[in-house]
């Protein structure tokens, strides 16, 4: 189901009603589309570290049911990047009064699928360079090397969402 709520001007969304409207496409993204199908999917992952499997199985069933089952392993990766992202830095997983949920969608044109996640944080998804000593850090730079572009915009009147498109 596909449902978009807002009284704000046209192309703005929030992060609490963001849900892809048809035809959606990032906008740093547009050159890369061809001619094909187009579908959507929307998944709601709850704030709880179990979410991410959950992405990736959501990710899993519907890549096969698009008949895209060459993407389902790249794409896996990054759904599992994107939504630890979304759950560690955009909701701060685990701090007290964290209950809105990470709206996550894939979008398909043609062979080319985004999967997008939004979420209600201020922080901005950043390229890190860790040191050799460091535990994480390197999730953007596999997102980066999966995917044929990847990025993010902000949402009204805050928060974000993050993209990668593959193929």
């Amino acid at each position: 189901m596909i449902t978009v709520h807002s009284t704000l001007a046209h192309g703005q969304w929030t992060t609490f009603d963001w849900w892809p409207p048809l035809g959606w496409w990032p906008d740093a993204a547009r050159d890369l589309l061809v001619p094909g199908p187009h579908a959507s999917a929307t998944f709601v992952l709850p704030p709880t570290a179990p979410s991410v499997h959950s992405a990736r199985s959501f990710t899993l069933g519907t890549l096969s049911g698009w008949g895209l089952c060459e993407l389902a392993e790249n794409m896996e990766l990054v759904v599992s990047e994107l939504a630890t992202n979304a759950l560690r830095h955009g909701l701060r997983l685990g701090e007290p009064g964290c209950q809105r949920p990470v709206h996550m969608s894939l979008v398909r044109r043609g062979h080319l699928v985004t999967c997008a996640f939004t979420d209600p944080g201020a922080s901005v998804p950043v390229l890190r360079y860790p040191g050799p000593l460091d535990a994480g850090g390197l999730g953007l730079h596999i997102v980066d090397s999966l995917s044929r572009r990847w990025g993010w915009s902000a949402l009204a009147p805050h928060g974000k969402i993050v993209w990668a498109v593959l193929s």
